[in-house]
């Protein structure tokens, strides 16, 4: 597994709008602004998070973006795979995107990518967002 910047700006946004949400509808140029994020690519993402049901917009003056669910409701596997995909080290032993490769022919290679698999998996499902606000 290796974050992109899909992942990584994904997550900067949704931590800056969780942290926020008491003042209401956040701009997305204040987003951009805080981490450096060109506002088309902010865009892009912001469309996949709205679309997986992760943020609510308002358009207009007064508009901006909020979390559509609690903050202690989505974990970070869930935005890290919503953009990255696969949190395995090898697709061969990815459980939501597996596909055959090379390394199937060894065993004990296997083994060992599941066991690294499970465990970046498991912590990350553990950790939520309003763990990092």
């Amino acid at each position: 597994m290796k974050l992109t910047t899909r992942s990584e700006y994904s997550l900067l946004a949704l931590i800056f709008i969780a942290r926020n949400e008491k003042r209401g509808l956040i701009k997305m140029e204040e987003i951009c602004s805080r981490y450096d994020i060109p506002k088309k690519y902010l865009e892009q993402l912001f469309f996949a998070l709205k679309q997986n049901g992760y943020i609510k917009t308002r358009r207009g003056g007064a508009g901006g973006y909020r979390l559509a669910k609690p903050a202690s409701q989505i974990t970070l596997a869930e935005i890290i795979r919503l953009m990255d995909g696969a949190l395995a080290p090898s697709e061969s032993v990815s459980r939501y995107f597996y596909s055959q490769t090379p390394l199937e022919k060894e065993e004990k290679v296997l083994g060992f990518l599941k066991e690294i698999r499970d465990y970046i998996s498991d912590r990350l499902e553990k950790v939520r967002l309003s763990d990092l606000v």
